[in-house]
């Protein structure tokens, strides 16, 4: 089936539409030119088929991500979005080998947000073991990751951890990383608004850092 699936794909290839997207991505990629709405019919049945055997096939994974079309690598995250219940800590190594390759701020946010968070609520112990070192990385994707990966724990949201990988990287000038922190203290901030006011006032950030924290805080 996922042989079909692939197929599917180039059997919908949209030229005129692939150029805007590559544009879009600033020429980082290849695109079959598939927008997401049509993207999620043409793999609803897939999914809702492999939610059923809760079982993760990793070499599909690493076969999409290995196809030189954007929307593969896209594939990939929402097939590990549909199937996080059945990640086991392990998995985080296979992860990390995604988000290091092909990087970009789209596959490499979903993975964080969505993938990340959830398997490290699960087993926190995996931020002593990982993220910890991501967020000291030379590399800016797994610097972002460490910084976003509790984006969506509202008040579960361990502020010493995210102040700590945030201090650690506040001088970054990477527009990437300075971006992420002003997003992670953004959505926080709708959680504990005098948090992140308290946050800003008693540290130095990136202007674009403060400007994306304080969005929501006027």
């Amino acid at each position: 089936m996922d042989k079909q699936l692939i197929k599917s794909y180039y059997e919908h290839r949209n030229q005129g539409q692939a150029e805007i997207m590559s544009a879009y991505m600033k020429h980082k990629f290849l695109f079959l030119g598939i927008q997401k709405p049509q993207r999620a019919e043409l793999q609803k049945e897939f999914v809702k088929q492999a939610k059923k055997q809760q079982t993760i096939d990793w070499e599909f994974v690493f076969r999409l991500w290995d196809l030189p079309e954007r929307e593969f690598q896209c594939l990939a995250v929402d097939y590990l979005l549909a199937l996080k219940n059945s990640l086991e800590k392990s998995d985080l190594d296979r992860i990390k080998r995604l988000i290091i390759t092909k990087s970009w701020w789209d596959s490499v946010d979903g993975l964080a947000t969505n993938i990340i968070g959830s398997l490290c609520a699960k087993y926190p112990e995996l931020i002593q073991s990982h993220i910890l070192s991501w967020a000291e990385s030379d590399d800016i994707w797994l610097v972002r990751v460490g910084i976003l990966f509790q984006l969506k724990y509202k008040e579960y949201t361990d502020t010493e951890l995210l102040k700590l990988i945030i201090n650690r990287n506040s001088h970054s000038k990477e527009f990437f990383i300075a971006k992420a922190i002003g997003w992670a203290l953004r959505e926080y901030s709708k959680t504990n608004k005098e948090w992140v006011k308290s946050f800003l006032e008693s540290n130095t950030l990136q202007p674009l850092s403060v400007r994306e924290a304080s969005k929501y805080l006027q």
